[in-house]
């Protein structure tokens, strides 16, 4: 994958905020308030995400919305949309769905006995912070339509960290939380592959784009308000591990930046 100097400056720009949203996790997994409780918490909210995804109004969610679209294209395939558009509406209803068994496997795991196993109609909703990065998002889309989507794409996932800091704990097997580790490094290795695919989508193509500099600039910015906005709904789904004053550090470039693997992009792409 080639990277010009104006994507790779804005891939820069972006490591320390994923970089931010990575302290999260590796905050929370060693905090003092982290409970079964809180993590089934913020597992629930993580299952709402990957089966309802994160819109803001109506929606039918990422399992409803793509099963529709194929009964529809169904009479459609290689008449009027093209085989290969209704193989990835197929392929990303799958990815969602098993992301979302992931996740609920990984919180059933956590069950108490006579607890109920979670279900899609339990968790649908969300929680203040993830509504509004969604808001953000769709403001960007609708005073950018360009850019806005392009930065919703480059932003998602916020560099796969909550499965990569996840996966790490299959080397903490052992103590309190030695179970629930266990179940969440499972989940998140699940996940990660699928995740980084989608995640490279957002950068692949953009060199493809013809962006002016001050198309490249206002790029930039957009993408930094929603990743700023991204640690913010982390931190809350997980309980806040992060006091406001570290949050407004690494809104301040208090983190070093997280490393962008080129070479991992290059054979993804």
């Amino acid at each position: 994958m080639s990277v010009s100097d104006k994507l790779k400056q804005l891939i820069d720009t972006a490591a320390p905020f994923w970089a931010g949203e990575a302290e999260v996790f590796q905050t929370y997994w060693t905090w003092s308030e982290r409970t079964r409780e809180t993590d089934r918490q913020w597992l629930s909210y993580q299952c709402s995400k990957e089966i309802w995804g994160s819109g803001v109004g109506a929606t039918k969610g990422l399992f409803i919305g793509p099963a529709e679209e194929l009964i529809a294209a169904f009479p459609k395939i290689d008449i009027e949309i093209d085989r290969h558009a209704v193989l990835d509406i197929a392929e990303g209803l799958w990815a969602e769905f098993a992301h979302y068994c992931a996740f609920a496997d990984a919180y059933d795991g956590l069950a108490q006995p006579g607890e109920p196993k979670i279900n899609p109609h339990a968790i649908k909703g969300s929680w203040p912070e993830d509504i509004a990065l969604a808001e953000l998002r769709f403001a960007h889309r609708h005073e950018h339509p360009k850019l806005g989507m392009r930065a919703c794409r480059f932003t998602e996932g916020g560099y796969c960290t909550l499965f990569s800091e996840g996966m790490t704990l299959a080397d903490r097997t052992d103590g309190p939380h030695g179970r629930a580790n266990a179940l969440i490094a499972e989940a998140c290795r699940r996940v990660y592959e699928d995740e980084f695919g989608h995640m490279l989508k957002g950068v692949v193509g953009l060199d493809d784009e013809g962006l002016s500099d001050a198309e490249w600039r206002s790029l930039s910015e957009i993408s930094v308000a929603q990743l700023k906005l991204r640690i913010r709904m982390r931190n809350a789904q997980f309980g806040n591990p992060l006091s406001e004053a570290r949050v407004q550090a690494i809104f301040a470039g208090a983190c070093p930046p997280l490393a962008f693997d080129y070479e991992k992009a290059r054979l993804a792409a």
